[in-house]
């Protein structure tokens, strides 16, 4: 079989040239020139793989309307938090990216998920990284059944397919991509060029044979999926780990998802029998105390498709340099510097010379509005070293001339509060349902921050 041509591309602008060089002579960037496959237009495949069900007519020009709209085949993988982040389940033909740091919990999470699914559907699991006989270990220590589980030690990417098209698996896992090497690439594995190469022919198979595909991706230094930006779009689907380096608890989030929600959460707890779901994640994001402090203020935010109660907490204290500081864990610091100078032109309260520290407890991150009133009262509260009343939320976006907007899905956050048995609820005056209660839960709409305030 004759070589493979290729080309150098930049990663910055895309550049492409017939041979390496240092610096990028179009954008001026050094050492961001990768080996890439050029693939003759013949070479496209014209129908998916023999043997496998599911074989198609040559392509045509087809009017959508005359497509089926059922719903796509899922399959569970037997973990309820991981079949949520997905959408409720794995489609036949996906390909999902999980990343995280080193020893979050990925190839644990995945090996359990091939255990439940092997008993379903043939399934193999591709290590690069470690031997046969340690992912037979990590599968004795977590107690999982050996009987469905099948392992590959392979790095080469055309073996892998060669062994993959004979067995015929309908779940493959690849622990990891940045191991895989393509052999009609002279680029080292791990490389942008191999990385790109490797999940291109992965993603191809896929398509071709119905097969799901889950690839494990490093991350770097900055927390980003090691590789070129193009992979996360090469995917279905890109599932990030998260937690604190002390904390036994682990979030699953969806950042890219074509068959469901983004943003979607699942909680699990590591344990010395791998990952276990956390079925009430709100009350391991709750303080543990009974009584009520100055500087916390309890929150209900929506990650996907769940309503998730929160702690806010806030620390104000005299500040000893020119320049105050604004400190934030979870949210984001200009959003912060914004509030603060609504609180001081519509609240008549002043911070600036004041150091403000928020954090969000659980090391969730909250990326919606709904936090700007509980971040706005978590920091009064703590400046005047008041606590709000015991069993009280709050929810609300706050505008820059004072006013409370309402936020999405209100009557759900408002539910799950009183679920887990709060009495009081500060929200906007368009959240608020007509009788001001919910259950046992009083509801207070407020429609500016001068109001709110008054509430505390």
């Amino acid at each position: 079989m004759a070589k493979a041509k290729t080309a150098y591309v930049c990663a910055d602008c895309g550049a492409s040239f017939n041979k390496w060089q240092g610096q990028c002579s179009e954008c001026g960037a050094w050492n961001t020139l990768g080996e890439f496959v050029i693939e003759p237009a013949s070479a496209a495949p014209k129908a998916r793989m023999a043997g496998y069900a599911g074989a198609v007519d040559p392509p045509k020009i087809t009017s959508l309307k005359s497509l089926s709209q059922d719903a796509e085949v899922r399959v569970s993988t037997g973990i309820g938090e991981l079949d949520r982040v997905l959408g409720g389940g794995l489609v036949e033909g996906s390909v999902v990216l999980v990343g995280g740091d080193p020893g979050i919990g990925k190839s644990t999470l995945l090996l359990q998920a091939l255990a439940s699914m092997g008993q379903r559907l043939p399934a193999l699991y591709v290590t690069g990284e470690e031997s046969l006989a340690q992912v037979a270990g990590r599968a004795t220590r977590l107690g999982l059944p050996l009987d469905n589980l099948h392992a590959l030690s392979e790095t080469g990417v055309e073996r892998i397919l060669d062994l993959v098209s004979k067995s015929r698996p309908r779940l493959i896992v690849a622990d990891s991509i940045q191991t895989l090497w393509s052999e009609q690439l002279t680029a080292a594995p791990g490389s942008v060029s191999q990385v790109r190469e490797s999940a291109a022919r992965l993603v191809r198979f896929a398509k071709e044979t119905g097969t799901s595909v889950f690839l494990v991706g490093h991350v770097t230094k900055e927390g980003g999926i090691a590789g070129p930006r193009v992979l996360e779009h090469m995917v279905d689907a890109v599932l990030y780990f998260e937690g604190e380096s002390g904390s036994r608890f682990r979030i699953l989030r969806a950042f890219k998802n074509r068959f469901g929600a983004v943003n979607e959460l699942g909680v699990f707890a590591m344990s010395d029998k791998g990952l276990r779901e956390v079925p009430n994640p709100s009350a391991i994001f709750l303080s543990g105390s009974g009584t009520p402090t100055p500087g916390s203020v309890v929150m209900v935010t929506r990650e996907g498709t769940r309503p998730l109660l929160v702690e806010v907490q806030a620390l104000v204290d005299q500040s000893p340099l020119s320049n105050p500081r604004r400190v934030t864990l979870g949210l984001e610091q200009n959003r912060l510097a914004m509030l603060l100078a609504v609180l001081h032109r519509h609240g008549g309260v002043g911070v600036f010379d004041q150091d403000v520290f928020v954090n969000v407890v659980g090391g969730i991150r909250v990326q919606e509005t709904a936090a700007d009133l509980p971040v706005l009262l978590s920091v009064l509260s703590s400046l005047r070293d008041r606590p709000l009343q015991d069993k009280t939320i709050a929810f609300g976006e706050v505008g820059l001339s004072g006013e409370i907007r309402p936020v999405p899905n209100g009557e759900e956050r408002l539910k799950e509060a009183a679920t887990h048995g709060f009495r009081r609820a500060i929200v906007p005056k368009a959240n608020a349902p007509r009788g001001g209660r919910v259950g046992e839960m009083e509801v207070i709409g407020v429609e500016r921050l001068s109001d709110a305030i008054e509430q505390m």
